[in-house]
């Protein structure tokens, strides 16, 4: 089981990161990476801890692996897999969408049906089953980049008005495929050992040559990370920005000059129908977006204990008006709760033996992300009010001798000090009202794709057939006469 030193050891390597103009050095010492860096040190040291219990016997390599990588054989092996996602889950509370366990859920789901990615000209079966296995042994980081550069809505990338805007191959040499273009949304990237390229996009025959699925690490010569503007640096102090400070992990635009991919770091190479099928038939996608919907919930509960607390110390929990909202969070926090844990029940095993969570469930929960999440947000801002506004600008007025006592005296809560007070709205001002929290509002909102694309995945797993049938045997059972 990998220690979070060994992570952070691993990141002190020559790759090639970019921002605002400057190349980065070291992210592990860099004030926009060190800190989320540090988090998901932390939780590599939590599932190293055996008192944690996620670790198992992984039939892959005979050896002890992390079981948030694990490839669910039975139905309790399915719910020890939720159980260790929960542990790193609740450590960020939620807050970190892109960890260890989101990808390697997806290489988990690929190396269930290897035999997907057998397709002549290449057969790269064996491909897959090798990196499955290198994941399992050296507890990796990936991360993935699947989304073109939004260059034109309109057109898929062979009817770009530019050349190789999206990656694709540009050549084909012996010792593999060359890459020329970008890709984003590469969330966590700078801080991660290697990087999945693909496209969830569905491209047209004409798009031959991007669609490409391969893996590489993160310190490869020509691949560069562009990235945002960081969140972290801006955190003046932990007890001002308790989240930012700790939790922002950087997305970027990932680049590739040229790049060599080796054949045995392919996974697709130009077959449109491969990219779909890499996703879909081999479960990956329920794997991966299970996964997502665990830690939506862990996010989700924080959040409502940030809004019951808030109103208690208001001292507003006893009005109706404001149970009521409470209420309503309880319910949507419910939904996404009792649908991660409907589709455990509804489970069932695939062809290949993994016992994939029920898409009905699932994918009905992926469907209301993008309107349950901004309303969570709207009802939290509604029972803080003002309080989130009228704070002291920073840590230095709680210090401060010559601000220190009206701070305290103007600034408090019955039964509450003014130092708890503030904590406490400082930190709900970072989940609700910082540039933080509005990445992460943008973020949740189209973690599955447009809203059109989640409520496509509903539409298609729901199952209509059954309640058609039922409609129709009724429609059947009376006639005018």
């Amino acid at each position: 089981m990998r220690k979070g030193d060994e992570y952070l050891a691993s990141l002190r390597d020559d790759r090639e990161i970019y921002l605002d103009g400057v190349r980065v050095d070291d992210v592990t010492t860099h004030p926009a990476f060190a800190p989320v860096a540090r988090t998901v040190a932390e939780l590599y040291d939590l599932a190293a801890d055996p008192l944690r219990d996620m670790s198992y016997l992984a039939p892959e390599t005979g050896r002890e692996a992390n079981r948030v990588f694990s490839i669910p054989r039975s139905h309790e092996e399915l719910v020890a897999r939720r159980r260790a996602v929960e542990t790193w889950a609740r450590h960020s509370h939620g807050w970190v969408g892109r960890g260890p366990d989101h990808v390697g859920a997806f290489l988990a789901g690929f190396a269930s049906c290897p035999q997907a990615f057998a397709r002549e000209p290449h057969d790269f079966a064996a491909n897959v089953t090798a990196h499955y296995r290198r994941l399992l042994d050296e507890s990796l980081y990936l991360t993935y980049a699947i989304i073109p550069p939004q260059f034109s809505r309109a057109a898929t990338a062979h009817d770009w008005d530019a050349d190789f805007i999206q990656t694709g191959v540009v050549a084909e040499r012996p010792e593999g495929i060359v890459v020329r273009g970008a890709q984003m949304l590469a969330t966590g990237a700078a801080v991660a050992d290697e990087i999945l390229i693909s496209c969830i996009k569905p491209l047209t025959p004409e798009d031959r040559d991007f669609a490409v699925s391969f893996l590489l690490p993160l310190a490869t010569p020509g691949l560069k990370l562009y990235c945002r503007r960081p969140y972290a640096t801006g955190a003046t102090s932990a007890f001002d920005y308790p989240l930012s400070s700790r939790y922002d992990e950087t997305d970027a635009l990932v680049v590739f000059d040229d790049v060599l991919v080796p054949w045995d770091r392919v996974l697709v190479d130009r077959d449109v129908a491969g990219l779909r099928r890499q996703f879909f038939d081999t479960g990956a996608h329920v794997m991966g977006n299970s996964q997502a919907q665990i830690r939506f919930v862990a996010k989700l509960q924080f959040i409502l204990g940030l809004a019951r607390k808030l109103t208690a110390v208001n001292q507003v929990d006893k009005i109706p008006g404001v149970q009521e909202k409470l209420g309503e969070l309880a319910s949507l926090a419910s939904i996404v709760e009792s649908a991660v844990l409907a589709a455990e029940y509804q489970a069932a095993p695939d062809a290949n033996g993994m016992w994939r969570p029920g898409a009905r469930a699932l994918y009905g929960a992926m469907g209301l992300q993008a309107e349950l999440y901004p309303r969570v947000l709207a009802i939290v801002r509604e029972l803080a009010g003002g309080g989130v506004l009228q704070l002291p600008a920073g840590v230095g007025d709680m210090l401060a001798p010559a601000t220190r006592r009206d701070i305290d005296r103007y600034v408090q809560s019955p039964g509450v000090s003014a130092e708890e007070r503030v904590k406490l709205f400082k930190l709900v001002w970072d989940a609700v009202g910082s540039e933080f929290a509005g990445r992460h509002h943008q973020y949740e909102m189209f973690y599955a794709g447009a809203p059109f694309v989640a409520k496509g995945y509903a539409y298609r797993n729901y199952g209509y057939e059954q309640t058609v049938a039922e409609v129709e045997e009724f429609l059947a059972s009376y006639t005018t006469g």
